[in-house]
């Protein structure tokens, strides 16, 4: 009759076999599982709500993104990129819209830095869109905490319509219908405030004539 291994050897084989039932049901199987449902059900959004322009991928409606105009010596790494007055532009972003950095600025309410910075944004968003500086919406002027919000609030995108209108020759009216039609209600119609995804809008207003 074989002796019966230790009790601190089987505790441990207890242990590992315990380890591996779960790696494989949690590791693999759960993974799988969720992931297949979400291929089933919501197969956009399982896939990064990716959205796209003539059949090619130009960004996705979760991340924010730049619309600057394109910079006259692209080697130059102090050359300020410029916004495009064809686009509804995005608030300010502390990563530059970087997918891959994800954050905030970190500086408090109480920060010269800070409170220099959006003096700076409030006078160059005024003059870029023609309104008075006391009319900029505070998003137009302050980062979000991930630095890739998608969404300006509804009164910053108003703010932009002249400017938008004039550079590509429409009509303020299809202007505000568009911000309209991707606008985004309170999350379960209580929370935070209306939101227009300035990536879903650019969109459209891509093949808006």
């Amino acid at each position: 009759m074989p002796k019966p291994l230790p009790t601190t050897v089987r505790t441990h084989l207890t242990a590992l076999r315990m380890l591996l039932v779960m790696t494989v049901i949690l590791g693999l199987a759960y993974p799988l599982l969720v992931t297949g449902i979400a291929q089933a059900a919501f197969p956009a959004k399982a896939d990064g709500s990716i959205v796209k322009a003539d059949g090619k991928e130009v960004g996705s409606s979760l991340l924010g993104q730049n619309y600057d105009l394109p910079k006259k010596h692209p080697d130059d790494p102090n050359e300020q990129a410029q916004p495009d007055p064809k686009w509804f532009q995005p608030r300010p972003a502390a990563n530059a819209y970087d997918p891959k950095s994800s954050g905030a600025s970190n500086l408090g309410p109480d920060s010269e830095d800070l409170l220099k910075a959006v003096q700076e944004r409030r006078a160059a968003v005024a003059a870029f869109d023609g309104v008075a500086p006391a009319s900029v919406p505070v998003d137009a002027v302050t980062a979000s905490g991930s630095g890739l919000d998608p969404q300006i609030s509804v009164a910053y995108a108003k703010e932009q319509v002249d400017r938008v209108a004039k550079a590509r020759n429409l009509s303020v009216d299809t202007l505000n219908k568009l911000i309209g039609t991707y606008t985004d209600g309170r999350s379960l119609g209580f929370l935070g405030q209306a939101g227009v995804n300035v990536v879903l809008l650019n969109n459209a207003l891509a093949s808006t004539k």
